[in-house]
């Protein structure tokens, strides 16, 4: 930054804070959540679940060790905005390509610094996640009106722009299992525990129908993480239904977890503030281990009706809140889990549930041979 330039942040329920412009200088607005990771700046932003969302980081440093191309977990930033409290332009780590300052302004985020991030996130702890604005260019009073036009993330569907236009595939094409991924917003590092597992993925847009899936003769289905409300995304249930019907194997992450829930019968709701970090207790119900998770959602799979449900059982739960974090069907090779087992930079308790899809996959080809 050539010179430091006041920024404001507005929320909804009227708190105005003033910090220091970082990022590109702007006006940007979104929902305004936390996340509690103490690493992994990069992933977060570049996570395209969190596509029209303000990013409040809550460790007090950030920027101190630059950026790198292979921490990206899709191709550019898709977070609205970012909040941070000690905000670092210079960088220590030799393999770093450029400054968090440079990256953002490349990259066209406006953020703001120097901002009390601990008062910040006990007050969203208090009042839940809520719409927000942040500008280095206009005064508080022109904010109010920027406010009004930020849509609520409640009822919002975003998959469809966040996901890709064209199919695509990764891995090697002689990989002896081949999955079909519905693309709500991907992460790069769920491919890649894919590939490493043997399988060749074929990611297709989000609106992409079940027999244009089926054509390419996968032997299994993955249903992925993504931003929005999954309770508008009818289309994606409806290919989620589809999916099941055909028997093959199904395995679903974050967004996809709730896709598969509803398709399943059961219902979702938007969380008071949700869970994103590094740091999450989850207990699997089967093996009776627990297992620290990273997160990112502030939507869930409800608890209504599911203890009734004929064929569903829950396989983890949340040790705070005690909230759904994963599912199976008990009649079908689905399951699904609201948590990222793919975590990069970590932690990588649930890689084994990458291990559990493949064997889903093995036991089904072999049935079917």
């Amino acid at each position: 930054m050539s010179q430091t330039q006041k920024a404001y942040l507005l929320l909804q329920d009227g708190l105005l804070l003033e910090g220091t412009a970082i990022g590109k200088k702007g006006t940007t607005g979104g929902e305004i959540c936390f996340n509690t990771g103490m690493t992994g700046y990069q992933e977060i932003y570049t996570d395209p679940s969190y596509y029209g969302q303000i990013i409040v980081n809550t460790t007090a440093h950030i920027g101190n060790y630059g950026t790198v191309n292979e921490e990206q977990e899709s191709d550019r930033p898709k977070i609205s905005g970012l909040v941070v409290n000690d905000f670092s332009a210079e960088f220590s780590r030799k393999t770093a390509r450029e400054s968090l300052q440079e990256y953002l302004e490349k990259n066209g985020v406006v953020g703001i610094a120097d901002v009390d991030t601990r008062m910040l996130v006990r007050h969203l702890r208090s009042k839940g996640a809520m719409n927000a604005v942040i500008s280095s260019e206009l005064n508080p009073d022109q904010l109010k009106k920027v406010l009004q036009d930020v849509p609520d993330m409640n009822g919002l569907e975003l998959s469809s722009i966040v996901s890709t236009e064209k199919p695509y595939q990764t891995g090697d094409s002689s990989a002896p299992f081949k999955i079909a991924a519905l693309d709500f917003g991907i992460k790069t590092n769920i491919l890649h525990c894919l590939n490493e597992r043997g399988c060749q993925v074929k990611v297709f847009p989000a609106k992409t129908k079940f027999a244009e899936m089926q054509a390419w003769s996968p032997d299994g289905y993955f249903l992925s993480n993504g931003p929005g409300d999954p309770a508008v995304m009818t289309y994606a249930v409806e290919t989620a239904k589809e999916i099941l019907q055909s028997g093959k194997p199904v395995f679903g992450i974050c967004l996809g977890h709730q896709i598969l829930a509803l398709a399943a019968g059961l219902k979702t709701f938007k969380m008071h503030h949700g869970h994103r970090g590094l740091n999450h207790p989850v207990k699997n119900l089967i093996s009776g281990l627990g297992e620290m998770t990273s997160q990112n959602h502030g939507f869930a799979v409800s608890n209504e009706g599911i203890e009734n449900h004929p064929n569903v059982e829950v396989t983890h739960i949340h040790l705070n809140d005690g909230t759904v974090m994963g599912i199976r069907l008990k009649d079908k090779k689905a399951f699904s889990v609201q948590y990222h087992p793919e975590a990069s930079p970590g932690p990588h308790d649930s890689r084994y549930l990458f291990d559990q899809f493949v064997e889903n996959i093995k036991e089904s080809k072999a049935v079917n041979v």
